[in-house]
């Protein structure tokens, strides 16, 4: 029977607590009913997201966080987060790297598990809501 597993793998060139993030990513599995899954994390530069945005969007340029998700009952996806984005907006947004890489972690999470804010109005209410109340949960547990 599977069970949750989160793969973080860093290729941003930028120092990263590994472990912190992956607990981040379980936890928000969690809060939303995703026990028995797998989950993969790239942390990469705004190059790498760039070629990526490119090569399945079509869009060429960076951007802060991705999410490609699987069709299958065990995997659920890629998260890929720029490191170089996380850097620039945690200190554009006065905040920590940690907590901007966390933001955007959850954020691309919830991509995954069908949450969408692209159309605006009651779904993306709802997204947003959901992160404020995975983040808040994060921060009360001591995993932020």
């Amino acid at each position: 029977m599977p069970v949750l597993k989160v793969y973080v793998t860093n290729s941003s060139g930028v120092k990263a607590g590994l472990k912190k993030i992956k607990k981040a990513a379980e936890e928000s599995l969690k809060k939303i009913g995703l026990r028995k899954i797998e989950l993969s994390v790239l942390l990469t530069d705004n190059d790498g997201i760039q070629r990526l945005n490119k090569t399945y969007r079509g869009i060429d340029k960076s951007t802060d966080v991705l999410s490609f998700p699987m069709d299958d009952n065990v995997m659920l996806g890629d998260v890929v987060i720029s490191m170089d984005k996380v850097l620039a907006q945690a200190r554009e947004c006065r905040t920590t790297a940690d907590k901007e890489l966390t933001r955007l972690l959850v954020h691309g999470i919830l991509h995954l598990a069908g949450y969408d804010h692209a159309k605006g109005g009651r779904q993306a209410f709802r997204m947003r809501e959901k992160e404020k109340e995975i983040f808040k949960g994060l921060k009360r547990e001591k995993v932020l």
